[in-house]
């Protein structure tokens, strides 16, 4: 028999599959790496605009409601720049609200009352938030338009503490503001200015932050009626009988011998018994208060001014009340000025700082704005 072919063609056909594999392999799919970027520089990018809040009043104090762009000159470093709008805007406004009370010389319930008739006097339409602060602050109320919220929670949530850490409070309100329109910013701190110590954050370095925000501060301060309280308490406590006693009446015929004195009175003259204020620590620390008072008056004077703000001075709980309305008018004179500085942003160096200064070009327009302002981070 013939032997049969079919296993000698299947080897064949194996054998050079095999080859055809050997000669032209398939190549394997090789997982796909993602190239590493590049390092490179962070770029600086400026907003090459300075939108600066000016208030406008006429010669009572009252909000000029008809600013226009050549009612205003703005100089900066010294140098005239070209307005390019002028808005009035909805403000933001953060209740700073100082209820320390360590000597008790600053009443929680009168800070409260004076916060109500701020936002009572705003108008409409603005944005309000609650600060309070003691030994720490604490954001009492978020942003919101509703006025009736605000009241609420000022007339329920204000709480009293025995120190006031103003560094920590002003660093803790600066950062309400990251998310808002710079020329909006409004901050009214009723407070006496003094520090506390114990703080996380120096006043120094609060007040960096606080320039870097532009905000406007407008205060409402204790410390003159801080003052006059003191100066009541170190006084006579207790008046005597106003009767004049001798202080030997048996040896004085006179007193012995008028029956119509009570025993022991004369009417030689001497001086009337009273009762004084003996706590030396207590008076020591009422000294080291009222000297504190004087100099944080300055430094708040000082904030004031720098910010285009002002500062109230009421030696009396009627004025102190009534000025927190002149408070929320200044509030709403204020507009929104802005213009492209003819220095651009990009060429400052960190931390530069300039000057501004605003003239009014119509007669009987009166013009109050920040000194200057620092030089934002590029975002």
């Amino acid at each position: 028999m013939r032997p049969s072919l079919f296993p000698v063609v299947l080897l064949l056909l194996f054998s050079a599959a095999i080859s055809r594999a050997q000669v032209n392999p398939k190549a394997s799919p090789t997982p796909k790496v993602q190239p590493k970027p590049e390092e490179q520089e962070p770029v600086r990018v400026f907003t090459e605009e300075v939108r600066l809040p000016v208030a406008a009043t006429d010669q009572f104090g009252h909000y000029d409601p008809a600013l226009e762009v050549d009612d205003v000159l703005v100089l900066e470093d010294g140098d005239p720049q070209q307005i390019r709008s002028i808005q009035h805007l909805p403000a933001n406004v953060l209740l700073l609200l100082d209820t320390g009370n360590q000597l008790g010389l600053k009443d929680t319930k009168l800070t409260r009352d004076v916060a109500l008739r701020v936002v009572s006097s705003l108008y409409d339409g603005n944005r309000i938030a609650v600060m309070q602060f003691a030994d720490r602050p604490e954001l009492l109320q978020a942003w919101t338009n509703e006025k009736a919220a605000v009241t609420k929670v000022l007339k329920t949530k204000l709480l009293s503490g025995k120190t006031s850490r103003l560094g920590d409070a002003i660093a803790a309100a600066a950062d309400q503001f990251r998310d808002t329109p710079a020329g909006t910013r409004h901050i009214v701190l009723i407070t006496d200015g003094v520090e506390s110590p114990g703080g996380r954050t120096t006043l120094a370095k609060a007040m960096k932050q606080l320039n870097s925000i532009q905000a406007s501060v407008h205060i409402i301060s204790y410390t003159v009626l801080a003052r006059l309280a003191l100066q009541n308490r170190n006084s006579v406590t207790k008046g005597g009988d106003s009767v004049q006693r001798d202080a030997n009446p048996a040896s004085n015929p006179v007193a012995n011998g008028d029956p119509t004195l009570p025993p022991g009175t004369t009417r030689t003259p001497s001086f009337k018994i009273g009762s004084i204020d003996t706590d030396i620590a207590m008076r020591r620390k009422r000294k080291e208060y009222e000297r504190a008072t004087r100099d944080s008056e300055k430094q708040l004077a000082a904030i004031a001014d720098e910010s285009g703000g002002q500062i109230l001075l009421p030696d009396s709980t009627d004025r102190l009340l009534s000025q927190a309305e002149s408070v929320s008018r200044d509030i709403g004179s204020q507009y929104v000025v802005t213009y492209r500085p003819t220095r651009p942003l990009a060429s400052a160096k960190p931390g530069e700082y300039r000057k501004v200064e605003v003239a009014s070009r119509r007669v009987g327009l009166y013009l109050r704005r920040r000194r200057g302002y620092v030089v934002p981070n590029p975002q």
